[in-house]
């Protein structure tokens, strides 16, 4: 079984795949692909086509936990980056996000496009409370067209979104109409600080079960943007969009530039009664050239 890919351990028991894998057999425009050994499962990537064809995005890359280091990793991706340049000659860009600090080898073959920083954990009990709750009566929840309007516009693509990029739950797609379709399907909730050139816009992911604590849901918060008042203000405004209709123990990565952060922090532990499991991690996005592309 393709669960089995995944480790108690793997993302702090936050696995996504369990949420995902369904869903991504039947995404238009995304290939999955499994290696087996045996009859047995063992590695699994997914590639994303989006930019219009001529990108593809690599997500989901997992290995049997007692085959890791094995050579498995390197010979799937080899396979499946060989496969795409086959079969999608259009497509000439890689790109993908990652969690960790990538080897400077590793950079010396892809473009560091954008960089973002979050807490590995943030968790909330059943009794949190909104303090300053005015703060988040300022914002607006837009709905699809007016967010498809707004990032898109020269301001939020030049001034807001780290290296132009849309960064939504580690997904980074280039803001263009063909990839509207791919973020529709996120089901995402988008809230700014004003409607007319906002300094401050963001996005959170629907809840999803967390697969080894039962009692638990999380979500992904992005915020783009650079005043730091304004990122605690939508902050607590997609927490308080959240909230009305969640209950236990609430688990959420919220993802800011690395300059916002350690204020975005503080506000949490002094105002939102926020609690903090690990320190903050730094995620990357990396692009390369698909026919420069080698596993990393």
């Amino acid at each position: 079984m393709v669960l089995n890919l995944c480790s108690r351990d793997d993302y702090s028991g936050l696995d996504y795949m369990a949420a995902t894998f369904h869903r991504w057999l039947q995404e238009p425009g995304r290939l999955v692909f499994i290696a087996k050994m045996n009859s047995r499962v063992v590695a699994l990537e997914s590639a994303l086509l989006v930019d219009g064809g001529h990108t593809v995005v690599f997500q989901g890359f997992r290995v049997a936990p007692d085959l890791r280091g094995s050579g498995i990793a390197g010979g799937l991706q080899e396979h499946v980056t060989n496969y795409i340049r086959g079969h999608y000659p259009e497509v000439s860009v890689v790109r993908h996000s990652r969690g960790d600090q990538p080897s400077a080898e590793s950079l010396a073959k892809y473009r560091l496009i954008a960089k973002e920083v979050g807490p590995r954990r943030q968790t909330l009990g059943s009794t949190f409370t909104l303090q300053h709750k005015d703060l988040a009566f300022r914002c607006l929840i837009l709905t699809q067209p007016q967010a498809e309007t707004l990032i898109l516009s020269n301001h939020v693509v030049y001034d807001l979104l780290p290296g132009k990029t849309i960064i939504n739950n580690w997904e980074p797609l280039k803001p263009m109409e063909a990839n509207l379709e791919v973020l529709r399907r996120r089901g995402l909730t988008w809230i700014v600080d004003h409607e007319v050139d906002p300094s401050v816009v963001s996005l959170s992911t629907p809840p999803y079960a967390v697969p080894y604590r039962h009692d638990a849901l999380h979500f992904n918060i992005n915020i783009f943007g650079h005043s730091l008042i304004s990122v605690c203000t939508v902050f607590l405004a997609q927490l308080e969009a959240l909230l009305p209709s969640l209950r236990g123990y609430l688990i959420v990565y919220t993802h800011v530039d690395p300059q916002i952060w350690p204020g975005l922090r503080q506000f949490c532990q002094n105002k939102a009664n926020v609690s903090f499991f690990k320190a903050y991690c730094e995620d990357v996005v990396l692009e390369s050239d698909l026919r420069c592309t080698s596993a990393l």
